[in-house]
């Protein structure tokens, strides 16, 4: 007899500790698994998830932004996504962001989430991203440092990023510093 030789084959010990049952056994939870709920909470991606029978609409993956009821943005897929919005938006009114995949052959499941707009005249760029610390601004304008503020992003204590949607509209994420 081997000095090194198991007792249980390595898959079984593996199983019983995980809670997993074998052969028609019943499963045991392991300690680490009876007390409830651990860590933090996962934010969730989208605020409405539904499928739509949508046949029509040509491509397998679409990523638009509603503005209104009446204006899309079509950033990647088809240009005819109105059945999708129209979806969304027996739930979720505009401004949101969506993004689709063809699951079957008429079949298109739809995630979106609400987004907050503004309207920034005469900025240039395509991405902004202001920092505000006490007494400190940071600007990045396409990933590069500007001078100056944009007030309309202003927020103490808070990193501001914008990403241009369509001319002066511009969709804004906030984080608390």
């Amino acid at each position: 007899m081997s000095l090194f030789r198991r007792r249980e084959p390595l898959h079984i010990r593996l199983a019983r500790e995980g809670g997993i049952a074998l052969g028609g056994e019943e499963p045991v939870r392991p300690a680490w698994d009876t007390t409830g709920i651990h860590g933090l909470h996962r934010v969730s991606e989208w605020d409405v998830v539904t499928t739509v029978d949508a046949p029509d609409v040509t491509g397998d993956r679409a990523v638009f932004v509603a503005l209104s009821k009446e204006e899309l943005v079509v950033e990647e897929g088809p240009d005819e996504l109105e059945q999708l919005a129209t979806a969304v938006e027996r739930t979720l009114a505009p401004p949101y962001r969506a993004e689709a995949v063809r699951r079957d052959t008429g079949l298109w499941a739809v995630g979106a989430r609400k987004i907050e707009l503004v309207q920034l005249p005469g900025v240039s760029g395509q991405e902004l991203e202001l920092a505000m610390h006490g007494d400190e601004r940071t600007l990045l304008v396409d990933g590069e440092r500007e001078f100056g503020s944009i007030p309309a992003l202003e927020r103490a204590e808070h990193v501001t990023r914008a990403r241009r949607i369509s001319g002066d509209t511009w969709e804004v994420e906030v984080a608390r510093l």
